[in-house]
């Protein structure tokens, strides 16, 4: 068994791939023709929560039949009723974008989501205090906190961009900042329990390293977190077929629909499933890397998701229609988000660099 060496910067950087899958995994859904969101959400999320992650551990995970005889089943359990949990989250937030728009749900959600699946687990294991004191925890605890406040400016920015573009629409849409904020604050808190999922699948984890998983490990926990996640939001996508009769659009489209709009449909749903199980793949690459503050994995893919995924808004022109106090707004937002990003990295830079310094005086004593 050869352990995975700490190298925080190539774990940022695989993070931030996994972050830019995330941030590009629903531009194909605009090349979606004729489908209920029903019938795109239950295609995608077959990919991306239930086949991919089969697929991926049956590719990577040495002995796989063998890790899961041998792995606990309390923690198989736990992390796929957490990662049911964090299902429900997924539906929250997709319901609160109708009441309050997509960046207030964003800001809310993600920002609550960043410090809570970043600062609980470790609270709840009380390795907080203990971890909080080594070197670098500074620059780590003022990452969280500058990047919590960049995904509040994104909102702030998103929510003047959509004011800007009503201005030239007819419809008002049916805004309801209750519902919005009662709705995305589930999102918020459920979304926060997937770190918790993959926290309490690490005895998973652990069983694959002992056959030789070495930086491959956590892909064995998604069999059951991200399995839960399907189970819930299955569900829920199925109640809307029984309700509105769209299940048969899985395999025929209305009459008058371009016979290559189907295939089309799959296809964009299927890129939209493998972009997302991108960014669990490249999650676990980078998380396994961080060394003293893996704690922080969750912290900086979702900072990396806000500044990507507007970064992409940027590129795709979203905000050329905007005012100047918009387009100030957003860049001030960018510029912050980038600012945490690099506290956080230098936080998790230091202290690889203390523990590596120790390490040999240990050894020696």
């Amino acid at each position: 068994m050869v352990p995975v060496a700490s190298n925080p910067l190539l774990g940022v950087g695989l993070h931030g791939v996994g972050a830019g899958f995330a941030a590009t995994c629903y531009t194909p859904q605009k090349q979606v023709k004729r489908w209920s969101w029903q019938t795109y959400w239950l295609t995608q999320a077959s990919f991306c929560w239930f086949l991919l992650p089969i697929l991926g551990a049956l590719l990577t995970i040495p002995d796989l039949g063998a890790v899961l005889r041998e792995a606990p089943k309390d923690a198989m359990w736990k992390s796929f009723a957490l990662g049911a949990a964090y299902g429900i989250g997924g539906t929250a937030f997709g319901i609160s974008i109708r009441y309050i728009g997509f960046s207030l749900t964003y800001s809310i959600a993600v920002g609550l989501s960043s410090v809570l699946g970043t600062l609980i687990p470790p609270l709840v294991h009380g390795t907080l205090g203990a971890t909080l004191s080594k070197p670098g925890s500074g620059w780590i605890i003022g990452g969280i906190i500058i990047g919590t406040f960049g995904i509040a400016f994104t909102g702030l920015a998103g929510r003047l961009k959509e004011l800007d573009l009503a201005a030239h629409q007819q419809e008002k849409g049916e805004f309801n900042l209750t519902k919005g904020l009662m709705l995305s604050l589930l999102a918020g808190v459920l979304s926060a329990v997937y770190g918790f999922a993959l926290d309490a699948g690490q005895p998973i984890a652990d069983t694959a390293v002992k056959h030789g998983a070495g930086i491959w490990q956590g892909n064995v926990i998604y069999i059951f977190s991200n399995t839960g996640a399907f189970i819930t939001t299955a569900i829920y996508c199925l109640y809307l077929h029984a309700k509105h009769r769209t299940l048969g659009e899985l395999i025929e489209l209305p009459a008058g629909t371009e016979r290559a709009s189907l295939p089309l449909n799959w296809a964009m749903a299927i890129v939209t499933g493998l972009f997302w199980y991108g960014q669990f793949f490249f999650y676990n690459l980078g998380h396994v890397h961080l060394g003293e503050y893996k704690f922080t994995s969750w912290a900086i893919h979702m900072i990396m998701l806000v500044l990507f995924s507007n970064l992409v808004g940027v590129a795709l022109r979203e905000w050329r229609a905007c005012r100047r106090v918009t387009h100030a707004t957003i860049s001030f937002a960018l510029v912050v988000l980038t600012a945490a990003v690099l506290a956080l990295t230098y936080g998790n830079y230091q202290g690889d660099q203390a523990a590596q310094a120790a390490a040999p005086a240990e050894k020696s004593q």
